[in-house]
Protein backbone atom coordinates (compact mmCIF):
# COMPACT_ATOMS: atom_id res chain seq x y z
CA UNK A 1 0.00 0.00 0.00
CA UNK A 2 1.35 3.22 -1.08
CA UNK A 3 1.18 5.68 1.38
CA UNK A 4 -0.80 9.57 1.64
CA UNK A 5 2.18 11.35 0.54
CA UNK A 6 3.83 8.83 -2.12
CA UNK A 7 0.27 9.17 -3.80
CA UNK A 8 0.81 12.80 -3.72
CA UNK A 9 4.39 12.59 -5.93
CA UNK A 10 3.40 13.64 -9.41
CA UNK A 11 4.36 11.91 -12.38
CA UNK A 12 7.67 13.68 -14.10
CA UNK A 13 6.24 12.76 -17.77
CA UNK A 14 9.87 11.18 -18.38
CA UNK A 15 9.81 7.10 -19.01
CA UNK A 16 12.99 5.37 -18.82
CA UNK A 17 13.20 2.11 -21.04
CA UNK A 18 15.11 -0.97 -20.55
CA UNK A 19 17.96 -0.06 -22.22
CA UNK A 20 18.14 3.38 -19.54
CA UNK A 21 17.38 5.41 -22.67
CA UNK A 22 15.36 8.80 -21.54
CA UNK A 23 12.18 10.16 -22.76
CA UNK A 24 10.19 13.38 -21.67
CA UNK A 25 6.77 13.28 -22.82
CA UNK A 26 7.31 10.25 -25.74
CA UNK A 27 10.63 12.51 -26.88
CA UNK A 28 14.32 10.93 -26.22
CA UNK A 29 16.28 13.14 -23.80
CA UNK A 30 19.86 13.60 -25.39
CA UNK A 31 21.15 16.07 -23.23
CA UNK A 32 23.61 14.11 -20.70
CA UNK A 33 24.00 16.91 -18.53
CA UNK A 34 20.51 17.28 -17.43
CA UNK A 35 20.01 13.44 -17.67
CA UNK A 36 23.05 12.78 -15.37
CA UNK A 37 21.58 15.67 -13.24
CA UNK A 38 18.39 13.75 -12.34
CA UNK A 39 20.93 10.48 -11.44
CA UNK A 40 22.28 12.97 -9.19
CA UNK A 41 18.70 13.56 -7.47
CA UNK A 42 17.16 10.17 -7.69
CA UNK A 43 16.13 8.28 -5.03
CA UNK A 44 13.34 5.36 -4.39
CA UNK A 45 10.63 5.41 -2.36
CA UNK A 46 9.06 2.76 0.19
CA UNK A 47 6.66 1.94 -3.12
CA UNK A 48 10.04 0.86 -5.05
CA UNK A 49 9.38 4.16 -7.40
CA UNK A 50 12.23 6.45 -8.87
CA UNK A 51 11.89 9.83 -7.89
CA UNK A 52 13.50 12.99 -8.86
CA UNK A 53 14.02 15.01 -6.29
CA UNK A 54 14.49 18.66 -6.46
CA UNK A 55 14.83 20.95 -3.63
CA UNK A 56 11.08 20.62 -2.14
CA UNK A 57 9.50 19.31 -5.78
CA UNK A 58 9.31 15.60 -6.31
CA UNK A 59 8.25 13.43 -9.09
CA UNK A 60 8.46 9.86 -9.81
CA UNK A 61 9.65 8.41 -13.39
CA UNK A 62 7.74 5.23 -15.05
CA UNK A 63 10.51 2.72 -15.39
CA UNK A 64 10.71 0.27 -17.92
CA UNK A 65 12.87 -1.88 -15.36
CA UNK A 66 15.71 0.24 -13.73
CA UNK A 67 17.37 3.50 -15.14
CA UNK A 68 21.13 2.52 -14.36
CA UNK A 69 22.79 0.32 -16.97
CA UNK A 70 26.34 -1.00 -16.46
CA UNK A 71 27.66 0.30 -20.09
CA UNK A 72 31.67 -1.21 -19.86
CA UNK A 73 33.17 -3.00 -16.93
CA UNK A 74 37.15 -3.14 -16.51
CA UNK A 75 39.82 -4.82 -14.31
CA UNK A 76 41.81 -2.58 -11.82
CA UNK A 77 44.56 -3.69 -9.94
CA UNK A 78 44.52 -2.45 -5.92
CA UNK A 79 47.51 -2.49 -3.79
CA UNK A 80 45.56 -1.74 -0.89
CA UNK A 81 43.10 -4.30 -1.14
CA UNK A 82 45.77 -7.26 -2.21
CA UNK A 83 44.45 -7.66 -5.82
CA UNK A 84 42.30 -6.77 -8.72
CA UNK A 85 39.01 -5.18 -8.34
CA UNK A 86 36.22 -5.21 -11.62
CA UNK A 87 35.01 -1.31 -12.02
CA UNK A 88 31.74 -0.45 -13.58
CA UNK A 89 31.59 2.29 -15.72
CA UNK A 90 27.83 3.00 -15.26
CA UNK A 91 25.29 4.99 -17.60
CA UNK A 92 25.36 8.81 -15.57
CA UNK A 93 29.17 8.58 -16.35
CA UNK A 94 29.95 7.41 -13.00
CA UNK A 95 32.50 4.60 -11.92
CA UNK A 96 31.90 2.18 -9.36
CA UNK A 97 33.53 -0.76 -7.22
CA UNK A 98 31.63 -4.37 -8.47
CA UNK A 99 30.67 -6.10 -5.08
CA UNK A 100 30.45 -9.45 -6.63
CA UNK A 101 28.53 -10.73 -3.66
CA UNK A 102 25.36 -8.80 -5.66
CA UNK A 103 25.64 -10.58 -9.15
CA UNK A 104 22.19 -12.55 -10.60
CA UNK A 105 20.32 -13.59 -13.67
CA UNK A 106 17.25 -11.79 -14.37
CA UNK A 107 14.40 -12.53 -16.95
CA UNK A 108 15.81 -13.18 -20.28
CA UNK A 109 18.96 -13.97 -19.14
CA UNK A 110 19.86 -10.47 -18.33
CA UNK A 111 22.66 -10.13 -15.64
CA UNK A 112 22.57 -7.34 -12.74
CA UNK A 113 24.01 -6.16 -10.13
CA UNK A 114 23.42 -3.59 -6.80
CA UNK A 115 25.05 -0.26 -7.40
CA UNK A 116 25.09 2.70 -4.48
CA UNK A 117 25.83 0.53 -1.73
CA UNK A 118 22.81 -1.54 -2.74
CA UNK A 119 20.39 1.17 -3.05
CA UNK A 120 20.05 0.73 -6.61
CA UNK A 121 20.28 -2.41 -9.52
CA UNK A 122 22.22 -2.48 -12.70
CA UNK A 123 21.36 -3.66 -15.43
CA UNK A 124 24.31 -5.12 -17.85
CA UNK A 125 24.52 -4.00 -21.18
CA UNK A 126 25.46 -6.62 -24.03
CA UNK A 127 28.83 -5.25 -23.97
CA UNK A 128 28.95 -4.73 -20.16
CA UNK A 129 28.23 -8.52 -20.22
CA UNK A 130 30.60 -10.03 -22.03
CA UNK A 131 33.42 -7.90 -20.59
CA UNK A 132 32.31 -9.18 -17.39
CA UNK A 133 32.15 -13.03 -18.85
CA UNK A 134 35.66 -13.34 -19.41
CA UNK A 135 35.99 -13.51 -15.33
CA UNK A 136 32.80 -15.76 -15.12
CA UNK A 137 33.29 -19.99 -15.50
CA UNK A 138 31.18 -22.67 -14.53
CA UNK A 139 31.69 -24.42 -11.42
CA UNK A 140 30.64 -28.21 -11.70
CA UNK A 141 31.23 -28.61 -8.19
CA UNK A 142 28.92 -26.03 -7.37
CA UNK A 143 26.49 -26.89 -10.23
CA UNK A 144 26.52 -22.79 -10.94
CA UNK A 145 28.21 -19.98 -12.84
CA UNK A 146 30.85 -18.24 -10.54
CA UNK A 147 33.19 -15.19 -10.60
CA UNK A 148 36.59 -15.52 -9.47
CA UNK A 149 38.09 -12.88 -8.48
CA UNK A 150 41.63 -12.97 -6.06
CA UNK A 151 41.19 -16.87 -6.03
CA UNK A 152 37.75 -16.44 -4.68
CA UNK A 153 34.32 -17.21 -6.02
CA UNK A 154 31.37 -15.59 -6.13
CA UNK A 155 28.60 -17.56 -7.27
CA UNK A 156 26.00 -16.07 -9.43
CA UNK A 157 22.27 -16.41 -8.76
Amino acid sequence: MIDKEAEEIPPCGIKVDKEGVWYFEGKEMFRRDIVNYFYQNLVKDGAGRYIIVQGDERCYLEVEDTPFIVKTVFSKGSRERGGEELELLLCDDTVETLDPTTLWVGPENVLYCLIRNGTFKARFSRAGYYQLAEHIDYDPEGGCYVLTLNGKKYAIK
